[in-house]
């Protein structure tokens, strides 16, 4: 079982890996959410209790991806509010 430091890298990591699609262009929006991990003890980083795995956090990376690009108005509204319900579902 990974413990929090290890999430957190990997959570970092994964964001920082852009491959050339749309839904990746979204893991910069997702980065400066969480503040460029500067505040990694900050409440916005408890679902990672959650999840117990490396897939687990690429499966909730790629998930909100997804619901950014399924559901995304930018006349209605921010990137940060689909971050947020994913936070605080």
């Amino acid at each position: 079982m990974l413990n929090f430091a290890e999430k957190i890298e990997i959570l970092k990591e994964y964001l920082s890996e852009i491959k050339d699609n749309y839904a990746d262009s979204f893991k910069t929006d997702i980065m400066l959410y969480f503040n460029d991990f500067e505040d990694v003890n900050s409440e916005g980083f408890k679902f990672l209790s959650e999840l117990k795995s490396k897939e687990d956090i690429y499966k909730w990376v790629d998930k909100l991806t997804s619901k950014i690009v399924m559901k995304f108005n930018e006349d209605e509204e921010q990137i940060s509010d689909f971050i947020f319900y994913a936070l605080n579902p």
